[in-house]
């Protein structure tokens, strides 16, 4: 058997990794129950990693619907972000967190009897998801240099910005992605702003178009009511 590792770092990292697993769950009929999670197999544990420097979002994983999912020690949370800021996420507080996470990921990485690689879902506009990223890939091509890792990666849009820092992080962290990974899947955020601006629009117009005939049916009910006014005065007269 051929097993892939998921790492999923930062905020954005973290939502797509729950959809994806919440879309692997669908795709193969996979109930997930309060109380157990299993199969006609018996009980099965994602090999994915979640990483963050804040509990906010892996909370909201651990409370959620699919909780029963993930071992607990694979979700792995500090105590501080790192506020959108490449160097706190690289050089402080993720560096201070890296070493856990290796640790956990070697765990997953000893039950595999045939690890062919490592899929990391991050953002490179924030703190966590672009230096703690970026040093966590660092590591791992060090420690696991012969095995693939692919990223798949959410670029900031130059439109809609959470931060005046984006760009910056975005610079640094694509450069210390050119060299620890082997294929990169560019995910663009402007294309997603647009497909929900466009979508917004599409409703905005078939509500205008909805009004216009409303309004066009009312002027010519009341004509029709007007005129019969007129002509029953006619006809009194």
């Amino acid at each position: 058997m051929r097993e892939c590792i998921s790492i999923h770092i930062g905020q954005a990292g973290i939502q797509v990794g729950n959809a994806c697993w919440e879309l692997y769950c669908l795709e193969h009929g996979i109930q997930v129950h309060d109380e157990h999670f299993e199969t006609g197999a018996g009980k099965h544990v994602p090999r994915a990693v979640f990483v963050d420097l804040e509990p906010t979002v892996i909370d909201e994983v651990r409370t959620g619907t699919y909780r029963q999912l993930f071992h607990p020690e694979q979700l792995i949370s500090g105590k501080e972000d790192a506020a959108n800021n490449f160097a706190r996420g690289h050089y402080t507080i993720g560096k201070e967190i890296v070493d856990l996470c290796l640790d956990r990921i070697r765990k997953l990485t000893d039950n595999c009897t045939g690890l062919q690689g490592f899929l990391v879902f991050n953002a490179v506009g924030g703190g966590t998801r672009s230096g703690l990223g970026s040093l966590l890939l660092e590591r791992l091509s060090v420690d696991y240099g012969k095995k693939s890792k692919l990223g798949f990666t959410m670029y900031p849009s130059p439109q809609v910005s959470t931060s005046v820092v984006e760009p910056y992080n975005s610079v640094l962290s694509t450069h210390s992605l050119l060299e620890p990974t082997d294929i990169s899947i560019l995910l663009d955020n402007e294309a997603i702003y647009d497909i929900c601006r466009r979508s917004s629009a599409l409703r905005r117009k078939e509500s205008s178009l909805k009004l216009v005939r409303i309004l066009l049916l009312w002027r010519k009910t009341t004509r029709r009511l007007v005129l019969r006014e007129v002509m029953m005065k006619m006809i009194k007269a």
